[in-house]
């Protein structure tokens, strides 16, 4: 055990000298890196700000292309509602009159039937009575 901590005691020694050695060179390589980064860290956020510029710009235009699009639909919509409403009235007119047309027609056939009606009936009592005339006289 006695060789432990003499082995230990220089081991710790020679850590400290090679610290003390190189202590300055990692000091000055760490600032280094962190200039480094803290550069190439600006120059990331100075990039990323751009890019989020850029996003929204196109995000604004997409928006205003859109808002154009809806409009444009809302036009058409409106159109092919003013068609359909012409298209009804039409309808309705050509409806109104083929209804016109039929009464006309009904009314004249009423008529019709009616005369053919007066006739049946008066040929049917014409008839009626020279029969009976003629069973009275024989």
């Amino acid at each position: 055990m006695s060789t432990e901590p003499s082995l230990q005691q220089l081991t710790l020694e020679e850590v400290g000298g090679y610290v003390r050695a190189h202590i300055a060179q990692w000091i000055v390589e760490e600032r280094v890196v962190e200039e480094r980064f803290a550069h190439f860290s600006a120059a990331r956020e100075s990039e990323l700000r751009e890019r989020m510029i850029r996003v929204e710009e196109e995000l604004r235009h997409q928006r205003e292309l859109m808002k154009q699009g809806f409009d444009l639909m809302e036009k058409r919509f409106d159109a092919i509602d003013k068609r359909f409403e012409a298209m009804s009235e039409e309808n309705n007119r050509r409806f109104d009159a083929m209804g016109a047309e039929n009464n006309r027609r009904f009314e004249e056939m009423n008529k019709r039937i009616d005369r053919f009606m007066h006739w049946s009936f008066g040929i049917t009592i014409g008839s009626a009575s020279l029969v009976i005339a003629v069973l009275k006289f024989l």
